[in-house]
C-alpha cells in the first residue's frame, strides 16, 4: 500500500476498531492490512496500536498521529478540490427511511450530476449511530439532539400531528381534550435512547402535556408505527409530512388538533473533532438547500 492508503487505514481501523472492518472498507484483505500498518510502525519506532482479542485502541502516539493523519488527508481533498479536482470518493449517510425516499432520492440525480467523482451510500436507520465506529460520515436526524460531539446544522422543524384510524376511533371515540384521552390507547413507539415508549405530547397554548397512555403494541421503525396505526392498534404522533396521503383519502383522521405536539426538529448531524471533509461538505450545503427551499411536505 502507498503512504496515503496507508494513512486511510490507520484512521478507519481506529475509527471502528477493527483492522477487519477497516480492511473490508479500503478493499484490502486483513493480512495486507496487518503488514501494511506493521510497516507504518517499524518506520515510525513506535507502536500505534494496542491490539487484544476483542478491541483495537490508539496508543498516546497513535492518537496524536490519527489526528494528524485527519488534517493531511482533509487538507489534501481540499487541495485538490481547490485546483479543480472533483470531489470523489464514497459519501456514508444515515438518513430516517421515510425521508429518503421521498425528499432525498427524488432530488439526488441532481447532485450526483453535479459531483459525478462521488458515491453515495444511502443508509436508512432511526437509532443512535456511531459515526466513527460504523464509519458513517454524518447523519439526518429528526427529534431533540441530546449534548454529543457531533455538529448539528438545523434543517427546519416539521409540524407533527395525532392520528388514528376510522375504525379506531369508532370503537374508542373521538377525543376533543387531552383529558379525554382515558380508555385510549397508544402505539408505544420504543425510543433508541432509553429503550422505552415514548408518551404522547399535546401543546395547550405554552403548556406542554405529556400523556403515557396504555399499549398493546410496541414498535421501533417509523413505517410500522404508521401501519399500525392504518390497522387501528392506537393513536400514533408523526410529522403531518408522513401522512398527508392517509389524511386525505380517510385512511387516518387527525385527533386532537387544537393540541397539536410540540414541532420537531431535523437537523443533519456530522462529528465535530474531525476537520469536514469536501464531500461531507457539498452533501451537509446541499440537505440544508433542498429542506430549507420547501420539498418537504407539511413541514
Amino acid at each position: 500500500m502507498d503512504r496515503l492508503a496507508t494513512l486511510d487505514l490507520f484512521i478507519r481501523i481506529v475509527d471502528r476498531g477493527s483492522f477487519s472492518a477497516a480492511a473490508a472498507a479500503c478493499g484490502v484483505s486483513r493480512p495486507v492490512a496487518t503488514a501494511a500498518i506493521k510497516a507504518l510502525e517499524s518506520r515510525l519506532g513506535t507502536r500505534l496500536l494496542q491490539r487484544s482479542t476483542r478491541h483495537v485502541r490508539p496508543t498516546e502516539e497513535g492518537v496524536a498521529y490519527y489526528w494528524r493523519c485527519i488534517a493531511i488527508l482533509a487538507d489534501l481533498e481540499d487541495a485538490d478540490r481547490n485546483a479543480g479536482g472533483a470531489v470523489s470518493g464514497v459519501l456514508r449517510v444515515d438518513v430516517v427511511g421515510y425521508l429518503a425516499r421521498t425528499i432525498l432520492l427524488p432530488a439526488l440525480p441532481e447532485f450526483l450530476a453535479r459531483h459525478p467523482a462521488l458515491t453515495v451510500h444511502l443508509g436508512e436507520g432511526e437509532r443512535f449511530v456511531d459515526l466513527l465506529r460504523e464509519g458513517v460520515d454524518c447523519v439526518v436526524r429528526a427529534g431533540a439532539l441530546a449534548d454529543s460531539d457531533m455538529v448539528a446544522r438545523p434543517l427546519g422543524v416539521m409540524e407533527e400531528v395525532t392520528v388514528a384510524s376510522p375504525d379506531y376511533l369508532a370503537r374508542h371515540g373521538m377525543p376533543t381534550t387531552p383529558e379525554d384521552l382515558e380508555g385510549h390507547q397508544m402505539i408505544g413507539f420504543v425510543s433508541s435512547r432509553t429503550g422505552q415508549p415514548l408518551p404522547l405530547e399535546f401543546k395547550r397554548g405554552d403548556e406542554v402535556i405529556e400523556v403515557m397512555l396504555p399499549t398493546r403494541l410496541l414498535v421501533s421503525g417509523a413505517e410500522t408505527s404508521a401501519a399500525a396505526a392504518r390497522q387501528g392498534f392506537g393513536l400514533v404522533q408523526a410529522p403531518r409530512y408522513r401522512f398527508i396521503d392517509d389524511l386525505a383519502n380517510g385512511t387516518l383522521i387527525e385527533v386532537l388538533a387544537d393540541f397539536p405536539p410540540t414541532p420537531m426538529p431535523l437537523s443533519v448531524l456530522y462529528p465535530s473533532n474531525r476537520q469536514l471533509s469536501p464531500r461531507v461538505r457539498v452533501f451537509v450545503d446541499w440537505v440544508v438547500k433542498i429542506i430549507g427551499s420547501g420539498l418537504l411536505p407539511g413541514a
